[in-house]
């Protein structure tokens, strides 16, 4: 499974699991889940959590290290 950077970008706003798990609306159990890479990330969270921290999806799943979204 691929390493996702969803703790870090999270960590870096200062959020909490539990803030991030309600704007996906999802429970924090889960959402703790896709963090530790124990259940895949739906394409449709991650899509809203590139928009949400304003990157692009490569970025968000480690495809890239550049953080700006594309174009």
């Amino acid at each position: 499974m691929m390493k996702l950077r969803i703790r870090d970008l999270r960590e870096d706003h200062d959020l909490t699991q539990k803030e991030i798990a309600a704007y996906l609306l999802c429970d924090q159990s889960l959402y703790s889940k896709y963090e530790r890479g124990e259940r895949p990330l739906p394409l449709e969270m991650a899509v809203r959590l590139a928009q949400f921290y304003q990157t692009s999806l490569d970025y968000l799943v480690g495809l890239t290290d550049n953080p700006k979204p594309y174009r």
